[in-house]
């Protein structure tokens, strides 16, 4: 029986039927390939679409010339992907290939014209299928049995798909979260080889690792699934503190649900102190901003909020100091945190006041700057503040001028 939804009809687009005519006109097969024949097997459009070729890339590179179509980013073509733009839309075509030398990081390949010699040397049976325009799908390792199973399964030997590339020991872990039914329901076996082979991870760099980790963080299942990595003993390969708070981290999880939360966001929970947040810097290179937003949830979340907590979120807003135009979207992923939904779209909507009274304004009174004058702007502020933000620009320099007659100024 054929293949056949409406996400599979939506994709043929007339630049795509201009690419499908092309290489059989030229007497090379091209199929789908992949995540995408996974992603419209379970009904859902793919947010991108590989393409499998018997055609080499010096092939595809001559076809492509003849035909007048424009061709981008060579940087794959060692890999065998030469990517075709047709009307603004770019088609990434890759040869068919065997790995012949794989160091747990990367492979040397060698093309081929077998299309089960290609679905061997990838990851998962649910990413090793290929569709063709007709509908059929060629299916060598029974992904389309492990798909409607929800079973997440590699290829051949787990042993030997993983020493390939350790960086599948995360993939594993993120397919399980988008495909599985149960939290819990980890086959032994594989388990045990991601266990066996996880200080492999030492030879993955650290961009890669945290890219996975994001995605497994806001996947289904990822207070359970990160338990597991936990307890598998992986945390020292992926950053974590060894009393890393699972507890914590599943609560967040569950509260956080709904909400959309950033992957650093959950993340923290992790975090028993700000140290711990320092030492996953230094492990993945986490960027500067998720920095900022760990130690600031991680400061902050233990914080009493008071019967009022807008008005303890807009006090934090507007003591920053300088210009931290990412303060309030960290604050919001705080909020998102403690799971508070209603004050999450209160405070998302709320814009913090501007002070009244500028620096010029002190400096025209005749207050230079420097101690006195950083001073006579906080008790502003404060002021200001303690009057719900109502004070007018009158009234604050009215203190100002009080304060002035007090210092003798």
């Amino acid at each position: 029986m054929q293949f056949d939804s409406p996400e599979y009809r939506k994709i043929f687009t007339p630049e795509l039927k201009k690419l499908i005519d092309l290489f059989d006109k030229h007497g090379f097969e091209l199929r789908i390939a992949g995540g995408a024949v996974r992603d419209l097997m379970m009904g859902k459009e793919p947010a991108d679409i590989d393409f499998a070729t018997t055609a080499t890339p010096d092939q595809m590179k001559e076809m492509f010339e003849k035909e007048e179509i424009r061709m981008i980013n060579n940087k794959g073509e060692k890999h065998g992907t030469i990517t075709a733009r047709i009307n603004e839309k770019n088609f990434e075509v890759t040869t068919l290939r065997i790995d012949v030398v794989t160091d747990g990081r990367h492979a040397e390949v060698e093309f081929t014209r077998d299309w089960k010699l290609d679905a061997n040397r990838r990851d998962l049976t649910i990413n090793a299928m290929f569709l063709g325009f007709d509908g059929t799908i060629y299916d060598y390792f029974n992904g389309k049995r492990d798909l409607a199973q929800r079973k997440v399964t590699f290829v051949g030997n787990a042993e030997e798909r993983i020493q390939e590339d350790y960086l599948r020991i995360l993939r594993y872990f993120r397919f399980y979260g988008r495909i599985a039914k149960e939290p819990y329901n980890h086959d032994k076996i594989t388990l045990d080889s991601i266990k066996r082979n996880m200080d492999g991870l030492r030879r993955i760099s650290a961009e890669r690792i945290w890219m996975e980790l994001k995605k497994i963080v806001c996947g289904n299942y990822a207070g359970h699934i990160v338990d597991t990595m936990i307890s598998l003993g992986m945390s020292q390969y992926i950053g974590l503190p060894e009393n890393s708070n699972i507890e914590e981290f599943k609560k967040v999880c569950a509260s956080t649900e709904e909400l959309s939360p950033l992957p650093m966001t959950r993340m923290s929970a992790l975090f028993n102190e700000e140290q711990n947040v320092y030492e996953f810097m230094k492990s993945l290179k986490i960027s500067n901003e998720e920095l900022k937003l760990s130690l600031l949830i991680v400061k902050l979340r233990d914080d009493d909020f008071g019967e009022n907590p807008m008005k303890y979120f807009g006090n934090v807003l507007v003591d920053s100091p300088g210009k931290d135009t990412k303060l309030k979207e960290r604050l919001c992923e705080l909020i998102k945190y403690k799971g508070n939904k209603q004050l999450l779209k209160e405070f998302s909507e709320w814009s913090p006041p501007v002070l009244p009274v500028k620096g010029h304004d002190l400096v025209q009174r005749g207050i230079p700057k420097g101690p006195i004058f950083a001073e006579m702007l906080g008790d502003l502020r404060q002021f200001w503040k303690e009057s719900n933000f109502t004070a007018s620009k009158e009234e604050l320099l009215q203190q100002v001028d009080e304060k002035m007659k007090k210092k003798g100024l």
